[in-house]
Formats: C-alpha cells, sequence, structure tokens
C-alpha cells in the first residue's frame, strides 16, 4: 500500500473559491482503480490549512491518477491561486492492520 499525507497551504479565501472543484476531484479520485482513501480536510484551528491524506493499492495506481483529466482541472485550478506552502510525502506500508 501507498500512502501519500501532507498538508497544503492556501489563503482562506481561495480556499473557499476552491471547494467545488476540490469536491468534484475528490468524487472522481475516490472512483479511481486502487485507490483505497482519499480525503482533503481543513484544519479548524489553522484557517487555509488543508490536511491530505491519500490510500493506494499501488505506486502504479498513484502514476495513473497523476495522469488523470480530473487532476489536470485540479491543477488547473490551484495554478490560478497562491499556494503558500506545501508538503506532502509518500511512505510505503509492508503491513497494515486493524487497531484493536
Amino acid at each position: 500500500m501507498i500512502i501519500v499525507a501532507g498538508t497544503q497551504r492556501l489563503h482562506p479565501t481561495d480556499l473557499e473559491a476552491l471547494r467545488e472543484t476540490a469536491k468534484a476531484t475528490i468524487a472522481a479520485t475516490r472512483a479511481e482503480t486502487g485507490c483505497i482513501v482519499y480525503s482533503f480536510a481543513e484544519d479548524l484551528s489553522e484557517p487555509g490549512l488543508v490536511r491530505i491524506y491519500e490510500e493506494w493499492e499501488s505506486r502504479d495506481d498513484l502514476a495513473r491518477h497523476g495522469k488523470s483529466d480530473h487532476i489536470a482541472a485540479w491543477r488547473a485550478a490551484l495554478s490560478k491561486v497562491e499556494i503558500l506552502g506545501r508538503e506532502l510525502k509518500i511512505i510505503e506500508v509492508a503491513k497494515s492492520e486493524p487497531l484493536a
């Protein structure tokens, strides 16, 4: 399993302007082959901070996601706002199990 986790910081007004495009991107991504979890969460304590969390079955699935039309549309929308910060990392998981 591949995990992508991190943050992206925007002006709060820019985040509001992107909200509908983000919802469409999330819905389309969740329908992709290999997508286990795909989520953006606005931090309640820090306006404009978005926490990103994704789980993918494989790196190939993640790579296909990056080439999708909806991600191209998301990147186009992001190009119209100022990104104040972005920190994402890829984590490869060898094993996972439910927490008892």
